[in-house]
């Protein structure tokens, strides 16, 4: 039988079924979709803003600043996590891929993006490291929507203090497309042909610059981006761009092959529909596979659905919220005026989530384990509004390995 089935697969669903595997449990992950890992930045998120500074909202040191964070906000996930279980998860997930994410120092990085706002972040992949230069290129080739190298520029010079210049190429990624997504282009930039025609044109428009903002489109394999510096001749550094999200396309089949090469028995394309519970905990979860329910049993489940972005919470026309699967209750959600017209203003409802133990067990209003055997980590948590904060991935990963660490009765000591 299953040891442990992990519901979810992104990145705290995956994160979780690895350090499981790897701690010799036999782990059977199922999931709906493919997770939401390949929509973001393929960065590591620990703490990007916080609301107390209006001047400066920007964290510079993310772990220093987490106990006086929680301290703040009782209810984030950060305050069932210390900041050192927070470090040593993410810093462990970067050996996981060290090919993929540069490892931490401490410091926040920051990255460019499309619209050329410098974004904190914590681990970032080799291509998003800033050399700090005094000048940059920004080019963007004419076939790509979302990204205007002449606005990117004009905002990098205030955002960067940079000297900055947009310019344009026109190659497209496949013959006759007047518009191409950052998926064709990358799969184009995986072509040693195509590549060196890409940097040579590169290399052809722009000036004398120190350093090459291109878009995050420099390949689904790992070292593109390294060959295609190298035939530059410049540092390159690539520019975060909305969904779908190349550099989270790379995060997320690395996190994949790591599963599977670690037993991970994934199971995809069903949704996970109800559950058994016997003596306070659950005993299998039912799967609707090709129109017909199957249970899967295990010792410990772990319930990584995310939040109302993958439908594990949802508002009906009622303004009644619900968490969808287990029914676990979600503190705070009888409050009135969940959303407010103030459009500027963070909206209490997606702070809504499950309340947890410090082992990751969902808990009632009297702090209770619902179930012994049930854990929620990632987006299902409770008390963070990840986008604003920038908080979602070390939230994810932290809770992950806590969780995992607790089935396998061990401290998280990474």
């Amino acid at each position: 039988m299953t040891d442990t089935v992990v519901i979810g697969s992104g990145l705290a669903g995956l994160v979780a079924a690895i350090r499981l595997a790897l701690s010799d449990q036999q782990v059977t992950l199922l999931t709906f979709g493919m997770g939401g890992t390949q929509l973001g930045q393929g960065t590591i998120d620990v703490l990007g803003y916080t609301s107390d500074d209006p001047d400066d909202p920007s964290v510079h040191w993310p772990f220093d600043e987490l106990p006086r964070y929680a301290g703040a906000h009782p209810r984030h996930p950060y305050a069932r996590l210390s900041a050192d279980q927070v470090r040593r998860a993410v810093d462990w997930v970067a050996t996981l891929v060290p090919d993929l994410l540069v490892p931490g120092d401490g410091r926040n990085h920051v990255v460019p993006t499309a619209v050329g706002a410098m974004r904190p972040t914590y681990l970032v992949q080799p291509s998003m490291v800033w050399p700090d230069p005094a000048s940059v290129a920004v080019v963007g080739p004419r076939q790509i929507k979302d990204f205007y190298p002449e606005m990117t520029a004009a905002n990098l010079e205030k955002t960067a203090e940079v000297t900055a210049k947009g310019y344009h190429i026109d190659l497209p990624a496949r013959q006759g497309e007047a518009e191409s997504s950052p998926v064709v282009y990358a799969t184009a930039l995986d072509n040693h042909q195509f590549r060196t025609g890409f940097a040579t044109e590169v290399a052809r428009v722009i000036g004398d610059e120190e350093a090459v903002c291109l878009p995050a489109i420099l390949g689904l394999q790992a070292d593109t981006y390294q060959k295609i510096e190298q035939l530059i001749g410049r540092p390159v550094v690539e520019t975060l761009l909305p969904p779908p999200s190349i550099p989270g396309m790379r995060l997320n089949e690395a996190l994949l092959a790591i599963a599977k090469e670690a037993g991970v028995r994934l199971i995809t394309g069903s949704k996970v529909v109800g559950f058994e519970a016997a003596s306070g905990r659950i005993t299998a979860v039912t799967l609707r596979q090709a129109g017909r329910d199957q249970a899967y049993p295990a010792d410990s489940f772990v319930y990584a659905g995310g939040g109302f972005e993958s439908g594990s919470l949802t508002m009906d026309s009622y303004g009644e919220v619900t968490e969808t699967l287990f029914g676990l209750p979600l503190p705070g959600a009888d409050q009135p005026r969940l959303i407010t017209g103030n459009y500027w203003k963070d909206q209490k409802l997606f702070s809504l989530g499950v309340d947890v133990d410090k082992t990751m067990r969902p808990v009632d209003a009297t702090g209770q384990a619902i179930y012994n055997n049930l854990y929620a980590i990632g987006g299902l948590l409770a008390g963070a509004i990840r986008w604003t904060e920038k908080s979602g991935d070390a939230i994810a990963v932290a809770s992950a390995v806590q969780a995992s660490d607790s089935i396998v009765g061990k401290e998280t000591n990474v």
